[in-house]
Formats: C-alpha cells, sequence, structure tokens
C-alpha cells in the first residue's frame, strides 16, 4: 500500500528519476523507480489535508500540491522542506501549476476563482474569478500569461491572467475533470463525467477527436487523464480499476491494462515512454512496464 487511504495524485520528475505520490493521507511520497519495482525515498509533511494534485518544476527543485484544506503548497526536493503554503482559497484546491520559471504559481479551486502567487513574495498577486468550480488547468506557455482551466460548468476557459476575463470557452457534455497539454502544445486532452475525453486542436479551439470505449467510466469528479511523453497516446483510469490506452491518431483503444481492482484515479508517464504509475481509490499504486508493447 502507498498511502493510508485513497491516492488521489501521482506524477513522474521531468527526468524520470523518481515519481511522487499524494493522498488522502496527508503526507506526499518520493519513489525511486527500479525496473518495474519502486522503492520510498522521501515523505513531506505539513499538509493538513489531502493532496489532490502534484507538480515538479522544470528543474526538480520543488514540487507544488494542491490540497483539500483550501490551500496550495511548495516544498524543496533536496531538504524535503516545505517552503510555501498558499492560503486564500475558500475550498478545497484541486489543481496548482507553476507558471514557467517566473517563480510564480498558480492554483484552482472549488471556491470558484484561479489564484496567482509570487513565491517571492509569499503573496496572492491576482484573483481571476472563473464562474464555475476549477477542477484542473495547464498553462500553456514558458512566461505564464496563458492559462487554461477546466470547470464543473461543462466548460474550457482560457485566459490571458494579464486580463479580467476569459478570451474563449469551450463547452463539452460534462463536468470537466482533468486536462493534459501535448508535448507540442499544440493539442489539448479532457476527460469529462460524460466518460469521454477530447481531444481539443489549439490553434482552431476545435474538439478534433473523442475516446471512449464500452466499460469505461470516470469514477470521480477528480479523475485524471494524460498524454504519453510523444503524444502518440493517451491514458485514463476507469471505475472498474482498468487503465485505458488509446491511440491518438486512430483514437482507437490500444491496450487495456488490468491489475487494479478498485477506481483508477490518476496516471502518469515516464517522460521516455517506458512505464505508466496509476494510482487507485484504495491505497493501490501500480508500475505498468513497456505500457504499449
Amino acid at each position: 500500500d502507498a498511502h493510508e487511504g485513497e491516492v488521489f495524485a501521482v506524477k513522474f520528475s521531468p527526468s524520470g528519476s523518481v515519481f511522487t505520490t499524494g493522498g488522502g493521507d496527508r503526507v506526499v511520497k518520493i519513489w525511486e523507480l527500479q525496473g518495474a519495482k519502486a522503492s520510498q525515498r522521501d515523505v513531506l509533511r505539513g499538509s493538513n489535508g489531502g493532496t489532490m494534485a502534484i507538480e515538479f518544476d522544470s528543474q526538480e527543485r520543488y514540487i507544488l500540491t494542491a490540497s483539500n484544506d483550501f490551500a496550495g503548497r511548495v516544498w524543496s526536493v533536496s531538504d524535503q522542506r516545505l517552503r510555501h503554503t498558499l492560503t486564500g482559497h475558500s475550498n478545497k484546491v484541486l489543481a496548482a501549476k507553476f507558471l514557467g520559471e517566473t517563480g510564480r504559481v498558480v492554483t484552482g479551486s472549488n471556491d470558484r476563482t484561479l489564484k496567482v502567487w509570487d513565491l517571492k513574495n509569499r503573496a496572492c498577486i491576482r484573483t481571476i474569478f472563473a464562474g464555475s468550480s476549477c477542477n484542473d488547468l495547464v498553462t500553456i506557455d514558458g512566461v505564464g500569461a496563458n492559462i487554461i482551466s477546466g470547470h464543473y460548468d461543462k466548460r474550457i476557459r482560457f485566459w490571458d491572467i494579464r486580463s479580467e476575463s476569459s478570451c474563449n470557452e469551450i463547452t463539452l457534455h460534462g463536468k470537466v475533470t482533468s486536462l493534459s497539454l501535448s508535448p507540442d502544445g499544440t493539442y489539448l486532452l479532457s476527460s469529462s463525467r460524460d466518460d469521454m475525453l477530447k481531444l481539443i486542436d489549439l490553434r482552431m479551439n476545435q474538439v478534433t477527436g473523442t475516446f471512449c470505449s464500452d466499460g469505461f467510466r470516470l469514477a470521480l469528479d477528480y479523475c485524471r487523464a494524460c498524454f504519453s511523453p510523444d503524444g502518440q497516446y493517451v491514458t485514463c483510469g476507469s471505475f472498474d480499476g482498468t487503465v485505458f490506452v488509446w491511440n491518438t491518431n486512430s483514437t482507437r483503444v490500444e491496450k487495456t491494462l488490468k491489475e487494479h481492482t478498485n477506481p483508477v484515479i490518476a496516471c502518469t508517464w515516464h517522460p521516455q515512454g517506458t512505464h505508466i504509475v496509476s494510482c487507485d481509490k484504495l491505497r493501490r499504486v501500480i508500475i505498468w512496464g513497456d505500457p504499449v508493447y
């Protein structure tokens, strides 16, 4: 068992040397991958709630988390110290991302706002009123000016944080549970409670592909789908414990990975595409080697 209770979040570091998990037991764990097994390296403590999302900065110096105790947090990887606690949201924080190399981060919450934080000055420098609970967000440029957020009201919203209102939005047919950006930044993958994943071409802001399957069903409002590192595949876990892998181009199911016996909440790809790690509602984390071959 990786955690005491649900495992909500799992994320590989940019180099693939470690991956992190977070769950309902209020700790974040760092694991080293050894073949098809993992050994626990460090534990990050200091959160007062479950960890809903995890992110590394590009240099792997810091780990950012979103927590259901209404806060975001930043730890330094080298000494496992809690560096920043970002308080100001009035409901669960479900998403958090570094804004490039700017020293800023953005968080998204059930309180229907996005907040931009300046870590150096330890301050919230911008609150964006999004109109609906935010389940996930992605940043689409290195300077952190453009953000895409996914919401309970079935909408995906596009923001330039220098302006007051969203520049654009796309409406889907279910609550948006996650967003993932393709490696080249041209496509957005969304998952939603109509049990479909959508491929959105960001150059046209249009849905260009749909991923679904008999037996595929999202278990929770915060289930996470993701692209493979080469963009050739998309992955998401299902209510019955199956991890589905679709081919991005054909939109067909390429593979189903069956080992979990409980709903799968999130998954992450190794940066070289050699492994998928998935986590479920009952403490388990599973490592899949050669996931599509």
